[in-house]
């Protein structure tokens, strides 16, 4: 320690490297400045600067959700806490292994309103399965260890809080060697249980198999209980990139990203089997004839009513039920196929064919270019808003592609930092943001997050001067737009400022050729494409209500003298409605 006593701050660097810790994502300030210190001095760790601490927590998230492990973000007293807690609350609720270390004002000062004070303990808890105040040098290492085994233990967010003058202090206890962190047990329910499943499946003519996240690691085992079954599997937006893949079985996605026969096939099976998917819209699900396994036993029953619900890993509950299940045939199979290949003729090639002539640009194109340019093995991260519906009818998975997204929480700007997270993990790797005009201007400080690290990260702007989902949210409500357009941006001008290669295109003849340029640069790269703002996604099952709220708004937006904006939304969007 060069003739330096360990503090506080040593000792809880040295537990984090001995978890496999390799970075820590954050913003420096006085609050943490004696663990900044412990990381310039320790070699077997480094600090990854942003420029918003909200990026680092959302990098934080993407380094754990693509290797699950550990990963660490940090902020400084008071409004370093308040900008990471909303990519906290995004890694909590997306599952990631996360230890955020929130710094807290002098100990002696808690309580009497100091200059950026907080409590960070009642902020971050409900965002975190573990929040907690080391109060004093002998809590530790001891703390940091219980904070970490909450993180991996429970798959979410923990949060150690440590006031500056604590980490600065000197270290009272041995640091020790540590223990090898344990993650969830991935087991199968008892026997009895797997009987009455058994019983209870073979019982039913129609099966249908609706999948998500949970089906991670048990890809072969659902291909497996698919083919015993002829049964058509579905999947949510989180499963997709296990199950969609050379899956003879499927049939898309539900949802109000959906696309496909998913919804037909859950709706006219006599059993629908939800695999280790916490699904959240309701609308889209029978409500009745279904039996749902999943790891978590709480979240059993609380999405829709259930014949039966199985607490145990989807793999190992599978593998357990094979043996005792008998074969069934394929009509229902082959007539859920049949309606999935019409409906993708119709929703998911909609836009994506003779378009050379359309402009502004169609984003489904541009999603479609992007999918056949990008490396067999990208990761893609995705802004919420329409960049989710893109990335979820046109990003094909092969097994080796990776789609991120804040999926759950569904906040603003997370695609950028959540790339560089990504990014950071290796550099060698294709890393794509699929960044909206919107998310992008929210953390656009993150760009020289990228050229400061010199991350080869991509960005492909999909620059419609507008918040299209909302815009969307308003014209099925019957209400006009309002608030959502503004501007146009050029963001590649800004990008290039910045020090990024940038492209910006505004015709579809040039797409291609700019994709390629921009995915092969060595170096930090944003494409900037000016896209479509009427190029409104629109649900696979739109509900007579949210028709007539559709065509109410297009009267108002009319009578308001907007005709030529609704001829246009009428024709861009006339093979989908």
């Amino acid at each position: 320690m060069f003739g330096k006593k360990q503090t506080v701050a040593d000792q809880l660097v040295e537990v984090l490297v001995q978890a496999g810790v390799r970075r820590i994502y954050g913003l420096v300030g006085d609050s943490l400045n004696s663990l900044s210190d412990a990381i310039r001095r320790n070699d077997a760790i480094e600090w990854v600067h942003v420029h918003n601490e909200e990026a680092a927590a959302f990098a934080a998230s993407a380094e754990a959700q693509l290797t699950g492990e550990l990963a660490v973000c940090a902020g400084s007293c008071g409004p370093g806490n308040t900008h990471l807690i909303q990519g906290i609350f995004d890694a909590h609720r997306s599952g990631a292994p996360v230890l955020a270390i929130a710094s807290h004002i002098v100990s002696t000062e808690i309580g009497t309103g100091f200059f950026q004070e907080t409590d960070p303990k009642r902020l971050f808890e409900q965002a975190s399965h573990w929040t907690e105040l080391v109060s004093s040098p002998g809590q530790m290492p001891r703390m940091a260890r219980v904070g970490i085994q909450a993180a991996v233990g429970k798959q979410g967010a923990a949060v150690l809080v440590v006031p500056g003058d604590v980490l600065e202090a000197e270290a009272e206890n041995e640091t020790g060697v540590g223990h090898p962190i344990a993650g969830r047990v991935l087991g199968a329910p008892p026997a009895d249980v797997i009987d009455a499943l058994a019983e209870r499946i073979n019982s039913a003519s129609r099966v249908a198999i609706f999948g998500g996240i949970g089906c991670a690691g048990a890809r072969d085992e659902v291909l497996q209980l698919a083919s015993v079954l002829n049964a058509p599997v579905g999947h949510s937006l989180r499963g997709k990139e296990s199950l969609q893949y050379d899956n003879p079985y499927d049939v898309g996605m539900s949802g109000l990203l959906g696309y496909g026969a998913c919804y037909e096939a859950c709706h006219e099976a006599d059993l629908l089997l939800l695999l280790g998917t916490d699904f959240p819209y309701r609308q889209f699900l029978p409500q009745k004839n279904t039996v749902q396994i999943d790891i978590d036993p709480s979240r059993l029953g609380r999405r829709t009513a259930l014949e039966m619900g199985v607490a145990g890993d989807v793999g190992a509950t599978i593998r357990a039920l094979l043996p005792k299940l008998s074969p069934k045939k394929r009509d229902f199979l082959d007539s859920m196929l049949g309606k999935h290949s019409k409906e993708l003729d119709r929703v998911v090639d909609a836009y994506t064919h003779d378009i050379d002539h359309l402009t502004p640009i169609h984003p489904e194109y541009v999603a479609r270019v992007l999918d056949e340019e990008a490396a067999d093995d990208a990761i893609f991260t995705a802004d919420t808003g329409m960049c989710c519906s893109w990335i979820a009818r046109y990003i094909t998975p092969n097994g080796r592609r990776r789609l991120l997204g804040s999926w759950v929480h569904g906040t603003m700007a997370n695609a950028l930092p959540q790339a560089l997270g990504a990014q950071m993990l290796d550099r060698g790797r294709q890393v794509v943001s699929m960044s909206g005009d919107g998310g992008l201007a929210m953390l656009l400080g993150e760009l020289l997050t990228a050229r400061t690290h010199r991350l080869p990260v991509k960005v492909v702007v999909f620059n419609n001067s507008s918040l299209g989902m909302v815009r969307l949210e308003m014209l099925v409500a019957g209400d006009p737009p309002f608030e959502t357009d503004h501007e146009s941006v050029d963001f590649a001008a800004i990008a290039r400022a910045a020090g990024l290669h940038t492209v910006r295109v505004e015709k579809p003849a040039d797409l291609r050729a700019a994709m390629r340029e921009v995915l092969d640069h060595d170096g930090p790269a944003l494409l900037d494409v000016v896209t479509d703002p009427d190029a409104l996604e629109l649900p696979p099952h739109i509900t007579k209500a949210e028709a007539g709220g559709f065509a109410l708004a297009a009267g108002r937006t009319v009578l308001a003298g907007g005709v030529g904006q609704m001829v246009h939304l009428a024709r861009t969007n006339l093979r989908n409605i």
